[in-house]
């Protein structure tokens, strides 16, 4: 059991303690599928406060040979699946907190070199008769793994875009994608990887020229195929929540219901449960770090952002073109760029509210 190699289940334990919880373990099933399949590279771009990391803490939990998980899940949806055992505790998960790294490396510049150590380090203690160097690469640790024991590996990195949305020094940003690519666009490693699960709030980069890890599945909050229902909370899974702790469903549905795909109405699930934690109706989304971004457009109207958006207010439509989004937080150049920044319809919409009524109160149940 390591931090970054085999990690334990204790994150999603503690889910699971949660007052507020939803069973999407049956998105373990789909994974099950890909990995029976080869379909082995998947992107999941995804809003803010949309479960990206829950996700992967269950996902570790089910899949990691560091810890025995049979009893954790045994209640839950995907203990009745056939391949429920199969595939339990049997690989070797290589988990990484991108931001995290990001966030708590004293020197920045150096930060691959110290995932690339950590994880190495850990391969060392974990896999004992085998010989890892200074100078290996994440990819030449799993192929050495690989090698002698035919063990397959689990590569999980959330909030992979955060070296994007820094805009970090070029220095950095190369380093990331030699590690990116070493890892993933590798047809050496590749027989050694059963999935690659890759989270962030961009989809995969797309101006960086250097950058085309086009060998990865997107699974985009505006298409996200047959992963739609784990994306945040449905319709009928909101209509229980609300008919358990007696909350208003329809008022619920007019403040959060702010996706409808492949026939699903899709909620943002921290502000469900923050709502119904708190017994207020507002705009949590709001208080999210990306929100200041979209807030100062709104505010100096942004080539008339503010203006379209108080016509949605007023119950009107607009038009908005997301097809052209490229991958950044900071350079936009059109009001599409502002909108598809926010991701969720229903939210822009009550984020706009505040910004037109700074003194409207807050509703209440």
């Amino acid at each position: 059991m390591g931090i970054y190699l085999n990690p334990n289940n204790e994150n999603f334990t503690e889910i699971l303690s949660h007052k507020i919880y939803v069973d999407k373990t049956m998105m373990l099933s789909v994974l099950n599928d890909f990995i029976k399949n080869g379909n082995k590279y998947l992107c999941i771009s995804r809003p803010r406060r949309f479960g990206k990391t829950f996700a992967n803490n269950m996902i570790a939990a089910y899949y990691s040979k560091g810890c025995d998980s049979r009893k954790l899940f045994a209640p839950l949806k995907i203990a009745s699946n056939k391949d429920f055992e199969k595939n339990l505790n049997k690989f070797n998960v290589i988990k990484i907190d991108v931001n995290s790294e990001y966030r708590n490396a004293t020197d920045k510049e150096k930060l691959i070199l110290k995932i690339t150590r950590n994880v190495r380090d850990e391969m060392q203690q974990q896999f004992p008769s085998l010989s890892f160097y200074e100078d290996d690469s994440i990819a030449d640790c799993i192929l050495k793994v690989y090698s002698a024991t035919s063990e397959k590996f689990m590569i999980l990195l959330d909030e992979y875009d955060v070296l994007i949305r820094e805009n970090v020094s070029e220095s950095l940003f190369t380093q990331y994608l030699d590690l990116l690519n070493g890892l993933f666009k590798s047809d050496t490693v590749r027989p050694a990887l059963a999935l690659a699960y890759l989270t962030g709030i961009l989809p995969i980069v797309r101006d960086k020229g250097q950058s085309k890890l086009n060998n990865f599945r997107e699974y985009t909050i505006l298409d996200s195929m047959n992963l739609t229902e784990f994306v945040g909370f449905t319709d009928g899974e909101v209509n229980g929540l609300c008919a358990k702790y007696n909350i208003d469903f329809n008022e619920c549905k007019k403040w959060y219901d702010g996706y409808h795909q492949h026939g699903l109405d899709i909620y943002n699930p921290e502000s469900v449960v923050m709502s119904i934690e708190t017994g207020k109706f507002k705009a949590f989304w709001g208080q999210t770090s990306s929100y200041e971004v979209i807030s100062d457009r709104i505010q100096s109207n942004f080539l008339g952002v503010k203006d379209d958006v108080i016509k949605m207010i007023s119950g009107e439509k607009i038009d908005v073109d997301v097809g052209m989004y490229k991958n950044t937080l900071v350079d936009f150049v059109s009001k599409n760029d502002v909108y598809t920044c926010t991701h969720n319809r229903a939210e822009a919409k009550r984020l706009g509210r505040f910004c037109a009524e700074p003194d409207s109160q807050e509703k209440l149940f």
